[in-house]
């Protein structure tokens, strides 16, 4: 019997905050680039994410290493901006946590003020029991001990837990820890399938 339900934030309840394509858009946006960029980026995401690095260390360490004709403040709002509902998802888990009939919770990988704006902004605190966020817990996706924590702080075992994330690769650890996996690509595949876990929705 399912009781908790893990779920990504980042493309699935909420657009990415920082991704690939949200760093594009703002190489372009600003004129920066993106190789450049990208090189820089690869030497401390990891950090950025594991919260051993502000966010300000991180434009530091990216962008503004040199003059720049915006100022960190402009860049900082512009990424807050990317971070939008994905409503059909965000609705349905607003819903099952609403029911009170089941353990909710995070896992993903997020920088420390990226993961807070957005919990605040969208009040996932009303959704959510607790956050096993890479930039508190200082793992990330998809390594297996993040899973790990999160099923020894929910004091659930394997299979009563399903995990839903949007990413193939961020799913695997999760099987084989036992966890039941949903690839999220939309608000009516997920209803279907956690129905076909029995979960009540």
């Amino acid at each position: 019997m399912i009781r908790t339900l893990f779920w990504d934030i980042g493309g699935v309840l909420l657009t990415n905050a920082w991704d690939r394509s949200q760093r594009d858009a703002a190489m372009a946006k600003f004129q920066l680039d993106p190789i450049e960029f990208q090189d820089r980026h690869e030497m401390v995401v990891s950090s950025f994410e594991r919260g051993k690095i502000s966010l300000d260390e991180y434009l530091d360490r990216t962008v503004f290493y040199r003059a720049r004709s915006f100022t960190k403040d402009a860049l900082k709002m512009y990424m807050y901006s990317l971070s939008q509902p994905m409503p059909d998802t965000l609705v349905l888990a607003r819903s099952i946590a609403a029911s009170g009939k089941y353990l909710m919770a995070t896992i993903n990988n997020e920088s420390r003020e990226m993961n807070l704006y957005r919990i605040e902004t969208y009040s996932l605190r009303e959704i959510f029991a607790f956050f096993v966020s890479s930039c508190y817990v200082g793992l990330r996706k998809p390594e297996k001990d993040i899973y790990r924590m999160a099923l020894e702080i929910s004091q659930r075992k394997p299979e009563e837990c399903v995990f839903l994330d949007d990413r193939s690769l961020n799913l695997e650890c999760a099987q084989q820890l036992g966890m039941h996996t949903i690839q999220v690509q939309n608000g009516a595949q997920v209803r279907k399938e956690l129905r076909n876990l029995e979960v009540d929705i």
